[in-house]
């Protein structure tokens, strides 16, 4: 035993010595095909060969001398495979190289089988490592698939990278991320019949980690993770499959199967309205029987669509506040802010109630102004501006119809309020502006109502109770 330690000890001194005097780089010779070795039964014995060989390949793969790796490299991984993991990061740069600088067909297709059977034989031996295991060496097997077969293995591909992507969620490699959207779109194309719900499903697995990775600001690839994210998107808005009618396709049967699978209606629901198909059907079902199961903002939110297209207003409403609650504890406040005015919209234009409008729009408004948000706010100060102008708050008289006309000055203000706050509504507050300041009353009215006007300001009464300017 002492012999043997020494020798080892001599071994790991000489190799970098020989290492370091090897003759200059020649051209690199053509590999023989070296005959498949069987895999032994019993763990591989670990050899001073072995030791020696690792540190001479990985050293001609620090200097990309990758001919003169092969030899020593296949050595070790047929003989003690289990001996060190550069065996296979270093193997797979062999192997690449050495594919790419021969034409020769049949010692392609060799190499292309070592490569995935290099990835097989990594999870064998290393697969429970803490770093990198089994589900990232299936991402690694994937993209190999994809190298060297190109679009030949495209299901085989697909298969490995969304295993290595359920297995590794957010800690997912990028391109594993990006390739398996890429695959599935590309199989999808090919069979959008069959494949579409499986396209959908690698789309939401692949976007929901790439997300992740971008919204956490200690990543350091969160911009590229961001990039990605854009990246994917467009292949599935692009794809036809956000088609909504493609959805209902798809998912109809899917939701039928799933009235008591809380986690698949779920998905369902997320999808749908990621992809703004939230006047389906399909979606309705899933959203009421999700919210059955356990009640979210967004079921909450579908169930009051269903109600709205119904005719059922008052419904919609309860359901929006059950959405704005449930939003508000997960701290999703930008949802909460569209709850809210999606309630002051069906109060406004649907039940008349003007006052619960402008309410629930003051507090969209409220909620924006806490994320910092300026845009949406118009939105919300045309609706109450939209309120106002519809009130008549005074009688029918000759006096009434007056002072009925003074509504129309405090909603000018909300919507000069809502293009000064959110350019994106100027073009409609300057229409609403032009429209209303015509209903102004005039010089003469207001000179037969000298008690009412009889200053530079005027405060329009009722539920508006506003202060606005005379003009």
């Amino acid at each position: 035993m002492k012999f043997k330690s020494l020798l080892i000890i001599a071994l790991a001194a000489v190799v970098p010595a020989m290492a370091c005097a090897k003759k200059p780089k020649k051209a690199e010779p053509v590999v023989e095909a070296a005959p498949v070795v069987a895999e032994p039964e019993e763990e591989p014995t670990i050899t001073e060969e072995c030791v020696m060989n690792v540190s001479l390949f990985h050293e001609s793969v620090k200097n990309k001398q990758y001919a003169d790796a092969y030899g020593p490299w296949w050595d070790v991984y047929t003989t003690c495979p289990n001996a060190n993991k550069s065996i296979y990061s270093d193997g797979a740069k062999i192997v690449e190289a050495l594919f790419n600088a021969t034409n020769d067909p049949a010692e392609k297709e060799r190499l292309a089988k070592l490569a995935i059977e290099l990835q097989d034989k990594r999870i064998r031996y290393f697969g429970t490592d803490a770093k990198y295991p089994k589900p990232y060496i299936l991402g690694e097997k994937g993209l190999a698939y994809l190298d060297f077969y190109g679009d030949t293995k495209l299901s085989e591909a697909r298969e490995c990278l969304r295993q290595s992507v359920e297995g590794m969620g957010a800690n997912s490699k990028i391109m594993v991320l990006v390739k398996l959207v890429d695959v599935s779109y590309a199989l999808y194309k090919q069979d959008p019949d069959k494949l579409g719900e499986q396209f959908l499903a690698d789309y939401e697995l692949a976007s929901n980690a790439l997300a992740e990775q971008a919204g956490n600001t200690a990543n350091k690839n969160a911009e590229i993770a961001a990039k990605q994210k854009d990246y994917v998107d467009n292949i599935f808005a692009i794809s036809g499959a956000a088609d909504c009618s493609k959805l209902d396709e798809i998912y109809a049967a899917a939701v039928k199967d799933n009235l008591n699978n809380l986690d698949m209606l779920q998905k369902i629901v997320k999808l749908y309205k990621r992809v703004r198909c939230t006047e389906s059907d399909v979606y309705f079902a899933a959203c009421e029987a999700a919210h059955k199961l356990q009640p979210t903002d967004e079921s909450a939110a579908g169930c009051a669509s269903m109600a709205a297209k119904k005719g059922d207003y008052e419904q919609a409403i309860a359901y929006y506040d059950q959405a704005i609650k449930l939003a508000m504890v997960e701290d999703e406040m930008e949802d909460v802010a569209d709850y809210q005015y999606n309630a002051a919209v069906y109060n406004f234009l649907n039940l008349k109630r003007y006052a619960e409008a402008r309410r629930y729009a003051l507090a969209s408004i409220a909620t924006l102004n806490g994320l910092g948000q300026t845009k949406g706010q118009g939105r919300c100060y045309i609706i109450i501006g939209m309120a106002y102008a519809s009130t008549q708050l005074y009688g029918n008289d000759a006096k009434g119809q007056i002072l009925n006309k003074t509504v129309y000055w405090a909603a000018v203000d909300k919507f000069k309020k809502a293009k000064q706050i959110d350019p994106s509504v100027e073009a409609t507050a300057n229409e609403y502006i032009n429209t209303y300041s015509k209903f102004f009353p005039t010089k003469e009215e207001r000179f037969d109502l000298p008690n009412e006007f009889n200053g530079s300001t005027y405060t329009v009464g009722g539920w508006i109770n506003e202060t606005t300017t005379i003009r």
